[in-house]
C-alpha cells in the first residue's frame, strides 16, 4: 500500500479541511486520508493515483501538489506573491475602513457626523468583493461540496449585511443615513483577514521544526576524484562509497564514516546532544551535524531518503500529520457546526420579527451570529499543539512518531526498563577469564559478525588478528540462551546456564562459587563448553550510564512505579537495580517472555511505559502502552516504538512523558476555550448584545489565541 503526502493549497478551517478529507477519500483505492489543518498537508494511503487525488482536490475548490514535484525556489516565490497580495489587500482595507471606523467612534461619542449615503456602498465595494473575494469564492466551493466552512459563514454575514444596506440606500436615498450596516462589512473581512494573517504567521512558528530539519542539508558538497583532487558537486550526485571533503565549520552532508582526519562535531540540531562529540578514523558521522575545527574525508554510507535526517524529517511530518483521539470527537463536531450555525442563525432572524422587533434589527442580529461561530480555533486547537509539542520534543532529541502515544502517555503509571544497553552503557568489559587465550580465541571465533555487545567485549579483549580467524561451522543461536557451532573440530557452546543445561555439561561446585560470586559483585557470566564439558567462564561488567540514579529518582518523585526486566542472571540483575534504586527486577528473562512480563504488569491494571534498545526488545515495546527506543538501539527496537530517544541520554525519558502530558494538556485547554467561545458568544449575538463588527474581532482573535497558546510548547526543554 502506497502512501503520498500532499500539500494544500486554500484551508481555512476544520470545514475545510473535513471537505478535502472526504474528497480524497472518495477516489477509488484510497484505503485512508488525513488532513492536517496546521501543516496545510494529507496524508493519504492506498493505490489511487497522484493524478486523480490531485484532480479530487481541485474539484473541491483547493489545490493540492506533491513536494518534490514541484521546485522548492518557485513555489518559495509563490507564497512570498500570494503573501504580498494577501498584505496589499489588508492595506487597502484598512485604509476605506478608517472612516466608517470614525463615523462608529462618532456615533459612540454622541458627534452627529455621517458619510453621504451614496459613498458608503462605494467605500465598502472594493473591501467586501475585493479583499473578501477569497471568502465568497470559498463559500461557492463549499456549496458546491454541500459542507460547511469559515468562508461560508463569513460569506453570507458579509454580503447580506452589504447587499441590505445598498437595498435601503436605493429604496430610501438620504432617508437611509443612520439606518446602513455597510461599516460591518468592511470590519468584519478587515478583522478576519488580519486576523488569518497572524494566524498563517504563528502556524509557521508551530512548524518551525521541520523546516529547520530540512535546512540542515547543504546543497553542494566537495567529493574526492579518483586522482586525489577535489570538485563541487550537488549532493543530489553524491553515491554510497563516495569519499567527501568536509571542512571546519561545515555541515556534514550525509551519513557516512569518518576515513581521515579527526575533529569535534556538534550533532545537536539532529540528536539534541549539546556537546560536541570527538571524531576520528571509522568512527560514524550523521548528515546534518556540524564539523569543528578539523578536517574530516567521509566515506558516504547513506544517501537520499536512506540518511537519518531524512528519516528523522518523515518521521516527524508522520507525527505531526496525525490526530490525536480527542481530534475524532472535534471533526464529528466541525461536520455539523456549520448547518446549526445557519439554522441558529435563520431562528435568530425569525424570533427577532416574531418579537417585533425591525427588519434591520433581525438582519444585523442573525450577521452577529453568522460571524461568531467560526469553527477556526476548534480546528486549529489540536494540530497546532502537536507540531508545536512534537517539534520541541524533535529539537531537544525525541521523536515522537504516533501522536497516539501522547494520548496513552498520560496514564502511565509504570516504566519498565531493559538493562543492557538503557540503563548500563552497553559497553562491558571483559573482567574475568580473559587469561585463557585459546578460550578466548574460540569465543571470537563463535562471535564472528555479532554485533551484541558481549561479542564486542569478547573482541575488546582479544590480542590477536581477528581477521585471521576461521568463520565456525555448524553456527547455531539459541534465542535467550547462547551459541553453538564447531571450531578446529571442537564442538563448541557458549552462552549461560541454560545453554549449557541444553548441551548437558556438568557445572562443578566450585565452578558455581566462582559464578555467585562474579554476578554478585554485578558482571554478566559467560560459560563455554567444549566437547561437552565445561572449558571456561567468563565475567562481563557493564556500569551503569551517568546520571541513571538520578533519573530513576526523579520518576520515583513523580509516583511512578519502576522495574527492570533482563535476561541476564537475578544476582547481576539485582546488583544493577541496588545500584540505581530499583525494586522490581525480572531477570533470565527470555527474548519471547519480555511481552509477556509487560502484559503481566497492564492485567495487573497498570498503564505501562517500556524502555529498551535490542531486538529482543521489540515485542515489549510494541506490547507496552508506550514504547521508547533508545536512538543507540536496533532497527527493528527504534521501529517497533511510537518514540524514539536520538541519544541514549535517560534523562529523556521522564521528558517524553513530561511533553506528551503538556501537549496533550494543551489540546484540551485550546478545546475548551473553542468550546466555550462558541457557547458564550452565540447565544450573546442571537440576542443582540454584539454588533456584526465586534463579532468578527472575536473570532479573529480566537484562532490567533489558540494558535498562540500552542507556540508557548516550543519553549519546553527536558
Amino acid at each position: 500500500m502506497a502512501i503520498q503526502e500532499f500539500d494544500i493549497d486554500g484551508m481555512t478551517c476544520a470545514g475545510c479541511a473535513k471537505t478535502v478529507e472526504r474528497a480524497l477519500s472518495s477516489v477509488r483505492g484510497v484505503e485512508q486520508a488525513t488532513v492536517n489543518l496546521a501543516l496545510e498537508r494529507a496524508h493519504v494511503e492506498g493505490d489511487a493515483s497522484k493524478e486523480d487525488l490531485i484532480a479530487a482536490v481541485g474539484r473541491a475548490g483547493y489545490a493540492a501538489w506533491r513536494r518534490e514535484d514541484i521546485d522548492p525556489d518557485e513555489r518559495a516565490a509563490a507564497v512570498r506573491a500570494e503573501t504580498r497580495k494577501t498584505w496589499l489587500w489588508l492595506g487597502l482595507s484598512a485604509v476605506l475602513a478608517i472612516p466608517f471606523l470614525l463615523q462608529m467612534i462618532f456615533m459612540v461619542l454622541g458627534l452627529h457626523w455621517m458619510m453621504p449615503y451614496w459613498l458608503e456602498p462605494l467605500l465598502a465595494a472594493p473591501v467586501v468583493f475585493g479583499a473578501g473575494f477569497r471568502f465568497h469564492k470559498g463559500a461557492l466551493h463549499a456549496i458546491r461540496s454541500r459542507s460547511g466552512t469559515m468562508d461560508l459563514l463569513v460569506s453570507i454575514g458579509t454580503g447580506t449585511a452589504y447587499l441590505y444596506s445598498l437595498w435601503m440606500v436605493l429604496v430610501l436615498g438620504s432617508h437611509a443615513e443612520g439606518h446602513l450596516y455597510f461599516e460591518a462589512a468592511v470590519v468584519i473581512v478587515t478583522l478576519v483577514l488580519f486576523g488569518k494573517q497572524l494566524e498563517a504567521r504563528a502556524k509557521a512558528g508551530a512548524s518551525e521544526a521541520i523546516r529547520g530539519l530540512m535546512a540542515l542539508r547543504p546543497d553542494t558538497v566537495r567529493r574526492e576524484t579518483e586522482s586525489g583532487g577535489e570538485e563541487t558537486v550537488s549532493i543530489d550526485d553524491v553515491a554510497v562509497g563516495h569519499i567527501l571533503i568536509v571542512k571546519a565549520g561545515e555541515r556534514i552532508p550525509v551519513d557516512g564514516r569518518v576515513v581521515g582526519g579527526d575533529s569535534d562535531v556538534d550533532e545537536s540540531l539532529v540528536t539534541g546532544e549539546s556537546v560536541p562529540v570527538p571524531k576520528g578514523k571509522g568512527d560514524p558521522v550523521i548528515g546534518g551535524a556540524v564539523n569543528g575545527d578539523g578536517l574530516l574525508r567521509i566515506e558516504a554510507t547513506a544517501v537520499g531518503k536512506d540518511t537519518t535526517l531524512s528519516k528523522i524529517t518523515r518521521l516527524v511530518e508522520r507525527a505531526q500529520s496525525g490526530k490525536a483521539p480527542v481530534q475524532k470527537l472535534v471533526d464529528r463536531v466541525s461536520a455539523v457546526f456549520v448547518p446549526v450555525v445557519l439554522v441558529i442563525a435563520v431562528v435568530t432572524f425569525a424570533g427577532w420579527l416574531i418579537a417585533g422587533q425591525e427588519l434591520e434589527q433581525a438582519i444585523i442580529a442573525a450577521v452577529s451570529v453568522l460571524v461568531i461561530a467560526c469553527p477556526c480555533a476548534l480546528g486549529l486547537a489540536s494540530p497546532t499543539a502537536i507540531v508545536a509539542g512534537t517539534g520541541a520534543a524533535a529539537r531537544a532529541g525525541i521523536l515522537i512518531k504516533d501522536v497516539d502515544a501522547m494520548e496513552r502517555a498520560m496514564g502511565i503509571d509504570t516504566v519498565l526498563f531493559d538493562k543492557t544497553g538503557t540503563l548500563t552503557r552497553g559497553k562491558p568489559a571483559l573482567v574475568s577469564g580473559g587469561d585463557d587465550e585459546e578460550a578466548l580465541r574460540h569465543a571470537v571465533i563463535l562471535q564472528r559478525g555479532s554485533d551484541h555487545p558481549l561479542a564486542s567485549a569478547f573482541r575488546k579483549a582479544f590480542a590477536g588478528n581477528q581477521d585471521a580467524l576461521p568463520s565456525p561451522q555448524s553456527f547455531r543461536n539459541h534465542s535467550g540462551e547462547g551459541i553453538t557451532g564447531t571450531v578446529d573440530g571442537r564442538s563448541l557452546g557458549l552462552g549461560n546456564r541454560a545453554l549449557m543445561k541444553r548441551l548437558s555439561v556438568a557445572v562443578s561446585a566450585a565452578d558455581e562459587s566462582r559464578i555467585q560470586e562474579l554476578e554478585e559483585g554485578g558482571s554478566t557470566v559467560v560459560l563455554l563448553a567444549e566437547d561437552g564439558k565445561l572449558r571456561a567462564l567468563f565475567g562481563l561488567s557493564d556500569t551503569p550510564r551517568d546520571g541513571a540514579r538520578t533519573v530513576i529518582s526523579r520518576l520515583k518523585d513523580r509516583g511512578l512505579r519502576l522495574g527492570m526486566i533482563s535476561g541476564d542472571s537475578a544476582a547481576a540483575a539485582n546488583h544493577v537495580a541496588r545500584l540505581l534504586g530499583i525494586d522490581d527486577v525480572a531477570a533470565q528473562v527470555k527474548p519471547d517472555r519480555k511481552a509477556k512480563t509487560v502484559r503481566a504488569y497492564q492485567q495487573d491494571g497498570r498503564r505501562v511505559a517500556m524502555v529498551g534498545d535490542g531486538i529482543n526488545d521489540a515485542p515489549a515495546l510494541v506490547q507496552a502502552d508506550l514504547g521508547i527506543a533508545m536512538g543507540t538501539g536496533a532497527e527493528i527496537a527504534l521501529d517497533a516504538a511510537p518514540v524514539t530517544l536520538m541519544r541514549p541520554d535517560l534523562d529523556l525519558v521522564p521528558g517524553t512523558l513530561e511533553i506528551c502530558r503538556r501537549t496533550v494538556w494543551k489540546i484540551r485547554q485550546n478545546l475548551f476555550w473553542a468550546f466555550i467561545y462558541n457557547v458564550i458568544g452565540l447565544p450573546l449575538a442571537a440576542f443582540g448584545y454584539l454588533s456584526p463588527a465586534i463579532a468578527g474581532a472575536a473570532m479573529a482573535m480566537s484562532s490567533v489565541s489558540v494558535v498562540t497558546s500552542s507556540l508557548l510548547l516550543r519553549r519546553w526543554r527536558p
